[in-house]
């Protein structure tokens, strides 16, 4: 993949043709995808995850580079150009961390000895629960798992998108991912119905009875309430981290 992926019209839940054309997301860029619960913001992630030939429930169709994808970038891992990662994320490998990211590395012909260092410190800068090299992957939490994995798509997988879907409530550091990607070279979308990541990307795009009903672009009055919303984003986690430990509330904060 050079530079983008198109998305061409489908079909809303009734049937109804989409408002649009085509729609360009390009390498770069950080996007979410915004609506309310059943709105078709899964459906379209899956869409984008799958390169969609009009054979979902959409009926969309989706092309790279303005290229029909052919089988096996659709459907073969080792050729896949996309990666996912939601709030049901699991690893089965029985592996320790160091190893589970040894192989993943090798497997792409990278061969560098500080790579997997580099992940598992980029990991814990997303999750405040600490990963070591030594653990076992089966054995982390659900926020250290997205992190690990989180973290790998982007310094060993060769994937140009990342797709997030739904992982406000999943126990990672929503901060310092939106901050580290936007200096990747990838395109990130999220599915969230987190104004902390929904106003932190670049567009959004709306979804309505299962249809893309507009796209919006990130505005100064976006900028403006973020930091609000990220105030009290960093107020709430610290009162989690409080309760956590077991701490009393008194006094401030």
């Amino acid at each position: 993949m050079k530079s983008h992926i198109t998305i061409y019209a489908g079909v809303d839940k009734n049937g109804n043709k989409e408002n649009y054309t085509k729609i360009i997301l390009k390498l770069g860029e950080v996007v979410s995808i915004v609506g309310h619960t059943g709105s078709g913001k899964t459906l379209l992630i899956s869409d984008i995850e799958q390169l969609s030939q009009k054979d979902s429930v959409s009926q969309r169709l989706i092309t790279i580079d303005d290229k029909l994808p052919d089988f096996e970038e659709r459907f073969d891992p080792e050729k896949k150009r996309i990666a996912m990662i939601t709030q049901n994320t699991k690893c089965v490998s029985d592996l320790v961390v160091e190893e589970f990211l040894k192989i993943h590395a090798l497997s792409r012909n990278i061969f560098e000895k500080e790579l997997v260092e580099k992940v598992i410190s980029l990991a814990n800068k997303f999750t405040g629960e600490s990963i070591t090299g030594e653990a076992k992957v089966t054995e982390l939490s659900g926020g250290q798992t997205r992190s690990l994995l989180f973290a790998d798509a982007i310094l060993i997988g060769a994937s140009p998108i990342i797709l997030v879907d739904e992982i406000e409530n999943a126990g990672i550091n929503k901060s310092e991912i939106l901050k580290y990607v936007k200096n990747e070279n990838k395109l990130v979308i999220f599915a969230s119905h987190d104004p902390a990541i929904v106003l932190a990307t670049e567009k959004r795009i709306i979804m309505k009875n299962g249809a893309i009903e507009k796209i919006i672009e990130h505005t100064d009055a976006d900028r403006a309430v973020l930091e609000s919303v990220l105030e009290a984003d960093r107020v709430i986690k610290y009162v989690q981290e409080m309760l956590r430990d077991g701490l009393e509330l008194g006094g401030g904060m």
